[in-house]
């Protein structure tokens, strides 16, 4: 009887592990793909019902006698069934279909809505792609190094302008600007060149900052990989001293403090510039606030040294901080983002009043996203120095920030952004091998930035590139407690927002299915434009 029950079991537990439910995709859609192993799963299903069908009579047939029963006669050849289902199911798990077209780019896929993630292929020619990286980012290469001197020697000019406005209101202490994104790290393509700058401030004495970091899990939902900034007075932390919170008289003097640095805070404390910039009644420093005075600030500064240029500066958008056009009487134009920014403790990690990469509807004022910039630069240039001569890695990060500027003109803007196919190349870099980057390896490593875009936007995740991840080398320097965070997903928002993500997978479509067209028309353009120059 029991040894009849467990060959119940295996057959039943076969017929399970064989039914074709288990071969679906996403959500139990069956696939359509290949109907000839669908037939013959139908076919297998049938036979192993019947088979338990007749197990179940013989069963039912060993219940009814009485006494003792030895195995039955045909043990063996129930012992024998069931290992062939269990060989079936081994050879149709690991059957995989036949990979017609070893170049052909990423086979396309569904969300789990039903809409496909990629176009099935995407022909992109070879010659087209090897003209576009010649006549296209090489001759940007050039753009560059003129654009970084002259955007140099402008923002330290407005450096000294915007320290000179400060210092004489009693205001904030702003430092050196420090050049980040494409234009310095050299993968920047097309017009008009937009150079990003970080402008780090901190407050005046006795005043200091102190910073909350969260990352991952501890995070706020709408801004994953951020913190909080709050403005102290000198000493108030310190244990074992009453002067600020006694009246003690004028003429007692803290030893501890002293003269010059008294703890109180009289009645126009609330008036200093650093409290103007918090939110509310609280200490906590406010996006809102800095970006006004910060405005303010680069107004005024422009205007004491704009009789030095013989150019234009203007505001591009009011709800950003610095975000400005200069324009020259050639028509030429170059675009700057000024970007206020606090520096964290003693690092090159900054809290900044904006970040490109933030596709949510919105944060928290005194949310303050932190930006790992200087250190994604850090490591490009440290992968610069291990990979072949003439790599690839930047000209595959140029061609598909070109592909998504171009479609993003055309459809407008959605959840994606050039920081999220930059963080997909970093993530990349890490894990591959340096001889595959070589210059003849642009197509293959192309296909694998745009497969790996691709994998995390069905998973919707993205983790940064540096927060949590054990595999950046220590020499980039990046923050032990960032480095040792857990990690910080970039698609966050569009787990948040289905409509936005449905947008994010039609614009990634579209992109792949234009490439080959826009790239072949940017490359005839370019040509032409060369030629009547040269004429």
């Amino acid at each position: 009887m029991q040894g009849a029950i467990a060959r119940a079991c295996v057959v039943v537990a076969a017929a399970i592990l064989n039914h074709p439910s288990l071969f679906t995709q996403d959500h139990g859609k069956a696939p359509d793909q290949d109907e000839g192993l669908m037939a013959r799963m139908r076919q297998h299903e049938e036979r192993l019902e019947m088979e338990q069908a007749r197990l179940d009579r013989e069963l039912s047939q060993l219940d009814s006698e009485q006494g003792e029963a030895g195995p039955p006669e045909g043990y063996g050849w129930y012992f024998w069934s069931a290992v062939s289902f269990a060989v079936f199911f081994a050879v149709e798990v690991c059957r995989a279909p036949a990979d017609t077209d070893a170049d052909a780019w990423p086979v396309e896929d569904e969300d789990e809505s039903g809409s496909p993630v990629t176009p099935r292929t995407v022909a992109l020619d070879k010659d087209a792609l090897s003209d576009f990286c010649d006549k296209c980012t090489y001759a940007s290469a050039r753009d560059h190094w003129r654009v970084r001197d002259f955007v140099g020697g402008f923002a330290g000019e407005l450096a000294d302008s915007l320290r000179s406005v400060c210092a004489g209101r009693a205001d904030m202490e702003v430092g050196d600007f420090v050049g980040i994104g494409s234009v310095f790290e050299s993968w920047k393509v097309g017009e008009p060149l937009t150079c990003d700058l970080i402008v780090p401030f901190a407050p005046p004495g006795p005043y200091s900052f102190q910073f909350h970091l969260w990352c991952g899990g501890a995070a706020p939902d709408t801004q994953p990989g951020c913190g909080g900034i709050k403005v102290s007075r000198f000493g108030e932390n310190e244990e074992g001293c009453i002067c600020g919170s006694a009246d003690m008289g004028e003429d007692v003097l803290c030893m501890l403090h002293g003269e010059d640095n008294p703890l109180k805070e009289d009645r126009g404390a609330a008036h200093e510039p650093p409290l103007e910039l918090c939110s509310g009644d609280t200490r906590c420093l406010a996006k809102e606030r800095v970006v006004k005075w910060f405005q303010v600030a680069v107004t005024r500064a422009w205007r004491r040294i704009s009789h030095k240029y013989d150019f234009e500066v203007t505001f591009r958008h009011l709800d950003a901080a610095g975000a400005l056009k200069i324009r020259f009487r050639s028509g030429k134009a170059i675009l700057v983002n000024v970007i206020p920014a606090v520096r964290f403790e003693d690092t090159d990690a900054y809290f900044v009043s904006h970040f490109p990469s933030d596709c949510g509807t919105g944060s928290p004022d005194a949310c303050w996203p932190v930006s790992l910039a200087v250190h994604e630069g850090r490591l490009l240039k440290h992968f610069s120095k291990l990979l072949p001569p003439n790599s690839c890695h930047l000209h595959c990060l140029q061609v598909i920030t070109f592909l998504h500027r171009k479609q993003t003109a055309l459809t407008g803007p959605s959840g994606l952004a050039n920081y999220h196919l930059k963080t997909a190349l970093l993530h990349l870099l890490l894990t591959t091998r340096p001889s595959e980057w070589s210059a003849g390896a642009t197509e293959r490593r192309l296909r694998d930035v745009l497969g790996f875009v691709r994998a995390s936007l069905r998973q919707k995740r993205l983790h940064h590139a540096l927060v949590g991840n054990s595999k950046v080398p220590e020499e980039v320097g990046v923050p032990e407690v960032i480095r040792a965070a857990e990690p910080v997903n970039l698609f966050r928002c569009l787990v948040l927002h289905r409509e936005r993500y449905a947008a994010t997978v039609g614009h990634f479509n579209e992109m792949l299915r234009n490439a080959p067209a826009l790239i072949r028309e940017y490359t005839c353009a370019r040509t032409a434009s060369v030629t009547h120059q040269i004429r």
